[in-house]
């Protein structure tokens, strides 16, 4: 159910105009009913809610408001490239809008949505996380977003660099046939999972853009698996302010957020003690004690943060039952190791190794040593540092 133009063009109004922030504008609503009964009201109607020099500002329509209506109808006018993708906006109270958003203080009043419009937010996990994380935690990242996935969880995370692009990559990499949205007589979660979201994508900008610019492949591919959502308005260069602001709907639409690296000082923490405040879960996965990028989950976890070593942790945390007659294997969903690791990757623990100490403990020649770590490289289970060092990826096998 799209909005007409007429409707459209006062929802810009209302959330262009000067000094009528989400809060002036959510209490304009519940007074006039809806938004176009805010445009239909007198100078003194709208004194009765806000102050006179917001009611002058209402009365005047804003210098961009004409361009940026011509620019939303031509986006939502424009097919996307992406096969069966949609564009919609969503206003609050819209029967597509995401249920749980709806219970935050300040829930985005317009939401611009790429993707699968025609399906839903299922049962859902917030993975967040460095921008700059270890290989072992990009590939640990990678191999909670495809577990969770397999579990028919859809991973909820912000588009950035690192941990976050890891995680949408993992989920995309267990992909499903794309369904309808499910009515509510469905009964089967897995029949019902076919309608939900695989991945949601959260950015800080407007969805005409793609920020970082490297994750281009990356929205496409969100896009036709899951959706990409934005409170931002179309045209919204990568604001700084705008990042910690869209954190709180990345905590707002999972059951619980995981945290997989994160520094002392790092915006994941951010997100966190936003999902503690909303009444969500809070999981992290501990690190090497060297590693900087572990320190914010160690301290998540003495905060009393859910250690998580696998997905079942997350999925019995959560409380979330995983029907054997699905397809998934609950007691196969994890990061444990399938077989016995390279004598190599024994020797090399999780944290990273100079190629000497290595050699020591291998007590292999050097040349034939470079040869093994060469090859565990090109299979992707061992990573290559600057200085010198070496990384185990993964439990290997």
């Amino acid at each position: 159910m799209q909005m007409d133009e007429f409707e459209l063009r006062a929802w810009l109004r209302l959330l262009l105009t000067p000094s009528i922030g989400n809060e002036s504008a959510r209490r304009l609503l519940t007074r006039f009913g809806s938004v176009l009964g805010v445009f239909e009201a007198t100078a003194l109607e709208l004194t009765e809610v806000v102050s006179r020099a917001q009611a002058e500002a209402l009365l005047q329509p804003p210098v961009l408001l004409d361009a940026q209506t011509v620019r939303t109808i031509q986006w939502l006018s424009t097919h996307p490239k992406t096969l069966h993708a949609q564009r919609a906006i969503w206003h609050i109270g819209h029967p597509d809008y995401p249920e749980p958003l709806l219970h935050l203080a300040d829930p985005p009043l317009l939401l611009y949505v790429e993707g699968q419009v025609e399906q839903s937010l299922g049962p859902a996990v917030s993975v967040v996380g460095s921008r700059n994380p270890t290989p072992q935690g990009r590939q640990t990242a990678m191999q909670f977003g495809r577990a969770l996935a397999e579990a028919g969880i859809c991973v909820v995370s912000g588009m950035a660099l690192g941990i976050d692009g890891a995680s949408h990559l993992g989920a995309l990499q267990f992909t499903k046939p794309l369904g309808p949205r499910s009515s509510a007589a469905d009964s089967s979660r897995s029949e019902a999972s076919l309608s939900c979201w695989t991945t949601v994508g959260v950015v800080g900008t407007g969805l005409d853009q793609v920020y970082p610019k490297l994750h281009q492949v990356l929205a496409q591919e969100v896009i036709a698996h899951g959706v990409l959502i934005s409170e931002y308005p179309l045209g919204t260069p990568p604001l700084a302010a705008n990042f910690p602001q869209r954190n709180r709907l990345i905590a707002a639409l999972g059951l619980g957020t995981l945290v997989v690296e994160a520094a002392m000082r790092s915006g994941s923490l951010i997100t966190a003690r936003m999902a503690l405040d909303m009444g969500r879960e809070v999981m992290a996965v501990p690190g090497s004690i060297h590693a900087m990028q572990s320190h914010g989950c160690h301290w998540l976890i003495r905060q009393g943060a859910k250690l998580v070593e696998n997905v079942k942790d997350i999925l019995e945390e959560l409380q979330i039952h995983i029907p054997t007659n699905g397809g998934n294997n609950p007691n196969a969903i994890g990061l444990q190791p399938t077989s016995q690791p390279h004598p190599v990757l024994s020797q090399m623990g999780f944290t990273p190794i100079s190629l000497d100490a290595l050699q020591i403990d291998c007590k292999l020649d050097i040349s034939e040593l470079q040869s093994v770590l060469l090859g565990l490289e090109l299979e992707g289970l061992v990573a290559r540092l600057p200085g010198g060092l070496f990384q185990r990826l993964g439990p290997g096998s």
